[in-house]
């Protein structure tokens, strides 16, 4: 029996966003682990008895029984799995996730199932909540996210003659989707530099499962153009910019002056 002909579904699901909809309803936007991202309505929640908005609120995992309305899913009850309270508690890691969630959000198609993608967002979220490296754990995850939606970057070979990378720096086309070597750099208009370090850590995300590199120490020199080489990407790819992203980058800044 497809969604559309089901009158209730139960559904794991995590808050993307919210937005207030008539005198005190809300409609929400969510990415489940059964249909993929669908936009459904919380009725009453605005009203201050509301047993539902709690467990409704952005990044929330949450496990929600929909019914069918007239051409809308209809929120009928909501528990709560993980409120993620360590994440909301540090602007920072609210920024991180945040990012994620955008990322979810900008890349999938209403009504798209990907449980791969749901386990990689909840995973995700749950490792920002633990000591690991949030900067890791975002790098890891849009690497991981690519790979899933089929934007995987071509990292190993040269993109225009097809010769194997050599230990060098290289250039990047974001029109072509991965490296080019040097003397190929002058043929696509948009190549630019990436140093062999970056390519070296990124080639590590690509290619290990996240219990290989959870404990990497990636140098503070090769932060910044590492984020900067696939933030420019993935705006490529989304023909927009990420918000949140400024948005991590302005409170991290601030963090470290203090």
């Amino acid at each position: 029996m497809s969604a559309e002909s089901k009158r209730s579904q139960k559904v794991e699901a995590v808050i993307l966003q919210h937005n207030d909809w008539g005198e005190a309803d809300r409609m929400l936007r969510i990415y489940s682990r059964e249909l993929g991202k669908i936009k459904v309505v919380a009725k009453g929640v605005r009203r201050i008895r509301s047993r539902k908005a709690g467990h409704l609120e952005p990044l929330t995992r949450v496990a929600l029984l929909l019914a069918r309305g007239t051409g809308m899913w209809i929120v009928t009850q909501a528990e709560t799995v993980n409120a993620h309270l360590p994440i909301r508690a540090t602007l920072l890691l609210t920024g991180y996730a945040c990012y994620l969630t955008e990322l979810i959000d900008r890349f999938t198609f209403e009504e798209e199932e990907n449980r791969s993608l749901y386990i990689l967002l909840t995973q995700s979220l749950e490792r920002l909540e633990s000591d690991a490296d949030p900067f890791l754990v975002v790098r890891y995850f849009e690497v991981r996210l690519l790979d899933l939606l089929g934007y995987r970057p071509e990292l190993s070979q040269c993109v225009v003659c097809r010769e194997p990378i050599e230990a060098q720096n290289q250039f990047f086309s974001f029109l072509e989707g991965g490296v080019i070597c040097p003397k190929c750099s002058g043929k696509p208009m948009d190549a630019m530099p990436v140093s062999m370090s970056v390519l070296k850590y990124l080639r590590h995300l690509q290619r290990s499962p996240y219990n290989q590199i959870r404990a990497l120490q990636i140098p503070e020199p090769v932060r910044n153009p590492f984020e900067h080489l696939i933030s420019r990407y993935i705006s490529f790819l989304l023909e927009r910019h990420v918000h949140s992203a400024d948005f991590v980058r302005l409170v991290r800044d601030n963090n470290t002056k203090l």
